[in-house]
């Protein structure tokens, strides 16, 4: 059997190929897609590298294999199974992904290449991007789980708060602002961290959390999300395909794709997710609603918020 070493030798000078092939789907996805393949220990290598993706699996070979209580070998042929040369190569991929997670917008644009700023216009490109992440996320959203999420917003006993980051703090005010139409019991964060413990204060175990977090993920949201979980609140994460640190204790998480031929990620995907639950929600509560609504257009009758062509 060949040591780490030299499967990393063979890694630098042949794995470039096999990297691209094996790594452009993300480990996680290989991981899942093998396990009828992989033996009982072998599973557990990629339980441990699941449980704290990816981070456990940039670890050494040895210390991977000792959190998994297998042995080294073992680590090497789950590496194999999945695709790889060797574990360092798995490990390659796997810094690929972070890389690309964290990726500023001035490097996304560094990433394009200049042959695809040339094929056609723009908006027929973006236009394109978004048609893919659409039917991407759809594909790989789970119905249980947006029934679920909807269930819980529709639930007026359950205090719902939303909150975004530095870019999607915009996703998580429209979200706001159309279910405090349908229902009352809910509130958005301020964009202010430094308050946010002024409403962990009222969270408990009926407490709904909306999180949007995507890539660069970011660590104030992370350190809410947490708090809000060990208070019993129920986590709800929208992010990218690669996953925001806050799966980790969201109880219902929605990947959605956000590439775009852009220096910024489309949230339009995102938003489509974020529509359909609003007439969820609102289907669900229509009787109480519609007075609601009766009552807000009397208001802004009234206030004259809003101009009257009759």
């Amino acid at each position: 059997m060949a040591t780490e070493r030299e499967y990393f030798v063979t890694n630098q000078t042949r794995g470039v190929q096999n990297v691209a092939e094996a790594g452009a789907k993300q480990v996680k996805a290989l991981i899942l897609a093998a396990t009828t393949r992989l033996t009982a220990s072998e599973k557990r290598v990629g339980e441990v590298i699941l449980k704290d993706y990816p981070m456990a699996g940039m670890q050494s070979v040895t210390k991977l294999a000792e959190l998994a209580s297998v042995s080294t070998p073992t680590v090497i042929r789950m590496a194999r199974k999945l695709g790889f040369e060797g574990f360092p190569e798995l490990q390659n991929a796997l810094r690929s992904e972070v890389a690309e997670r964290i990726k500023a917008p001035s490097l996304k644009r560094d990433a394009r290449s200049a042959a695809s700023e040339g094929e056609g216009h723009v908006l027929h490109r973006f236009t394109e991007a978004v048609i893919r992440n659409l039917t991407g996320s759809l594909e790989r959203l789970d119905p249980v789980v947006f029934d679920r999420v909807a269930d819980l917003l529709a639930d007026t006993s359950r205090p719902a708060y939303f909150v975004g980051g530095r870019i999607t703090r915009a996703n998580a005010s429209y979200f706001h602002n159309h279910i405090q139409i349908i229902r009352a019991n809910v509130t958005l964060l301020s964009q202010t961290p430094n308050v946010w413990p002024h409403y962990l204060l009222d969270m408990d175990a009926r407490s709904v959390l909306i999180v949007f977090d995507i890539r660069r993920y970011e660590k104030d949201l992370q350190k809410l999300a947490e708090l809000a979980q060990e208070r019993g609140a129920t986590v709800v994460l929208f992010t990218d395909q690669w996953g925001s640190p806050i799966a980790q204790v969201a109880e219902n998480v929605f990947n959605l794709q956000v590439e775009a031929p852009s220096n910024w990620d489309s949230t339009i995907a995102i938003m489509a997710v974020v529509e359909a639950l609003i007439a969820e929600v609102q289907a669900k509560r229509w009787d109480d609603t519609q007075g609601r609504l009766q009552e807000l257009e009397s208001m802004f009758s009234t206030t004259r918020v809003f101009r009257n062509f009759t």
